[in-house]
């Protein structure tokens, strides 16, 4: 495999980076800050897609910046992983941009500027994790992530936000500083190196017990993930506007500690010695477990954004055991999900926010007949949910198919279990939301049957997202190729 050289990785992560000084030189005319932010994130976008014909042709590209230590640089490399996360993080920051403008003007949300440079900040971390060459440079970036996002969620600066998030910085650096990094020293200690290898770092170095405790400091450790019970920072965290939580359970922190995992299953274990100690059915046990106690939670969840969190949760480890499944269409699911959950999951979040510009209304039992004055949104609401269910005409169907295919292939009945009774549970926490929305007695409706959507600002990004969950059934390349390519290296390696 060929590995080109280029500065086109930095490129990407700075980009949103450098134009921070612009946007807060801009913070007193706002067309003009939000047009930078565009500017930027498009620029970003095409620089990653820009990479994207020499990664499906097999190459990586790579750019060492600073040398550390033999074997732990401050790297990156793009390769079919990383590069189908970048792809993701860099196309939503776009269509999330636009939404912000909707959803903060309308509401006239104080500290704007803030509020967009920090996100920009975030952006750029997320793209440096994506293409991180090692296990030091994606801590790294994994922990200038949870600091830049700190200000996007306790963007309100109340009481209830600063609660929020002294929860949200215990959990992810507490666990970070805690366990990744003492597991990070341990590694480096055993092996010399912290680069990610298709067929892992360790040659015989570790027991089966030292293997399986350095693998859960590591699971857990990466508590964006929201692996049970490292969990409750993530519901805390929904103080936030709705576009925070959108980058939160989409675009950016929880999808980078389970990129963070997949890194390490496969790139610091390697699937062969993951799967001749077994542990990949303990990482599959603690997945399954997050995915029906999350989804059983979420049921009882009358606050829009907290069932989405709790949905969240569950849908995460959907990835984490699709990659401890350690067979090939298994894996390949895992990794696809990410991509399909972003964009469902993402118009979901855009609805719960859409519904709040237009009505101040939060709680599910307080929206019975909102479909027949948002129509627009509650129809892109059915699309999102039912990606996120697994049905068909949607990109989740075809993740979750891959993962129910894994589960046959690896011979585990007991997972494919837990997915079927997952996605049943999944229709039954957001079918009803959409029934009441439409098929309610006009005694029931608590609106009146006028068209009334949030500002178009809101409405577009929605209905872009949906349509794209809806394109992705049909259409799921390149991220299922990308998908296939990384599985086709971690197999091989």
């Amino acid at each position: 495999m060929e590995l080109i050289p280029s500065i086109k990785p930095l490129l990407a992560v700075l980009v949103s980076l450098l134009v921070i000084p612009v946007l807060v030189s801009s913070s007193e005319k706002p067309n003009v800050r939000e047009s930078w932010t565009f500017i930027a994130g498009t620029i970003k976008f095409l620089i990653v897609v820009s990479m994207l014909p020499a990664i499906l042709d097999g190459h990586e590209i790579g750019l060492t910046l600073f040398k550390i230590a033999p074997g732990a640089d401050i790297a990156l490399r793009v390769d079919a992983l990383g590069m189908l996360f970048a792809l993701v993080a860099s196309s939503l920051y776009i269509i999330t941009s636009m939404y912000s403008i909707g959803y903060m003007r309308g509401l006239n949300e104080h500290g704007q500027t803030r509020f967009v440079s920090y996100f920009a900040l975030a952006i750029s971390a997320t793209i440096g994790a994506a293409f991180s060459a090692n296990l030091l440079t994606l801590y790294l970036f994994y922990e200038i992530l949870s600091l830049a996002t700190y200000p996007l969620v306790t963007h309100h600066q109340d009481a209830n936000s600063r609660i929020s998030g002294r929860r949200y910085l215990t959990f992810i650096l507490g666990t970070s500083i805690g366990l990744v990094l003492p597991a990070m020293i341990w590694c480096y200690h055993v092996t010399g190196t912290l680069e990610f290898s298709a067929g892992g770092i360790f040659s015989g170095q570790l027991s089966n017990p030292s293997a399986a405790v350095l693998l859960l400091m590591f699971v857990f450790g990466f508590a964006k993930a929201g692996i049970m019970p490292f969990h409750s920072w993530l519901p805390a965290a929904m103080v936030a506007p709705t576009p925070v939580s959108a980058l939160l359970h989409a675009v950016a922190v929880v999808k980078v500690g389970v990129f963070s995992i997949a890194r390490v299953m496969t790139g610091i274990f390697g699937v062969k010695l993951l799967a001749s100690f077994g542990l990949g059915a303990v990482v599959a046990g603690i997945a399954s477990v997050t995915i029906l106690v999350s989804s059983a939670i979420a049921l009882s969840q009358d606050e829009f954004k907290r069932r989405l969190a709790y949905s969240t949760i569950g849908q995460l480890s959907y990835i984490v055991l699709g990659l401890a499944l350690l067979s090939p269409k298994g894996m390949t699911g895992g990794l696809l999900h990410i991509a399909m959950h972003a964009f469902g999951k993402i118009t979901l979040f855009f609805c719960a926010g859409a519904i709040f510009v237009a009505t101040g209304k939060k709680y599910l039992s307080q929206m019975v007949g909102i479909g027949y004055r948002m129509p627009v949104t509650m129809s892109a609401f059915l699309i999102g949910a039912l990606s996120i269910i697994g049905l068909p005409p949607t990109g989740g169907f075809i993740s979750k198919w891959y993962l129910v295919l894994g589960t046959l292939e690896g011979d585990q009945m007991i997972m494919l279990f837990v997915l079927l009774t997952s996605s049943m549970l999944n229709a039954a926490y957001f079918m009803p939301i959409f029934y009441k929305a439409f098929f309610c007695t006009p005694e029931e409706a608590m609106f009146e049957r006028k068209v009334d959507e949030a500002p178009m600002m809101c409405v577009v990004p929605l209905v872009v997202t949906a349509l794209i969950s809806f394109v992705l059934f049909f259409a799921p390349q390149p991220f299922l190729n990308l998908a296939s390519l990384a599985v086709k290296g971690f197999i091989g390696g």
